[in-house]
């Protein structure tokens, strides 16, 4: 794969969303958008986060006018979406629910260019180890959960037993949907 000297807006201020970019190899800035995602909010799971990242873009697209992708995470059981922990008693909540069950994660992408909007929601299945409550205590004291949905990130140890789907959606940007996208639109080529 190689670049071209289209510049793409990650408007987003998560490090791992900008590492995926990074690791891809394409050009891009960092904007991040400031919405009110409570407002934004649906019933449903997949919706909301659809729903979120492209007001993200929108945000972001309205200010520049550049091709933009943005993203939103959220982890669901049971019906509840978990988004970030409020606190750190909070992550301990949701920790607490997660341990020795299955969840989904759901990304919703968005990318908006002139012309052009795409707007899609990868799910994709997280089995967790059953967690005590020393190990959660630890691992929200370490500070790692609290700016992460559902209060893990799938890249720390000792969470997750295994997965069914895209690991890089669980960790907040799946990177298959975003670099099949990128090579649609010409931001990648392939060599």
């Amino acid at each position: 794969m190689c670049i071209n000297d289209k510049t793409i807006i990650l408007a987003s201020a998560s490090p791992r969303r900008a590492a995926f970019l990074r690791e891809l190899g394409v050009a891009f800035t960092v904007m991040p958008a400031d919405i009110d995602e409570e407002s934004v909010r649906c019933a449903a799971a997949e919706e909301t986060v659809k729903k979120i990242a492209l007001e993200k873009a929108r945000r972001v697209f309205e200010r520049t006018n550049g091709a933009v992708l943005a993203a939103d995470s959220a982890v669901v059981l049971g019906g509840e979406i978990f988004g970030k922990p409020k606190n750190a008693e909070d992550a301990k909540r949701m920790l607490r629910l997660l341990s020795g069950r299955a969840h989904e994660v759901m990304t919703g992408v968005a990318f908006l260019s002139a012309g052009k909007t795409v707007n899609e929601c990868v799910t994709t299945k997280v089995f967790f180890n059953a967690l005590g409550e020393e190990f959660i205590s630890s691992y929200v004291a370490g500070g790692s959960p609290l700016d992460k949905a559902g209060a893990y990130g799938i890249q720390d140890g000792g969470l997750v037993e295994k997965i069914e789907g895209s690991y890089t959606n669980v960790v907040g940007l799946p990177m298959e949907l975003v670099r099949e996208l990128f090579k649609k639109e010409g931001f990648l080529t392939e060599e």
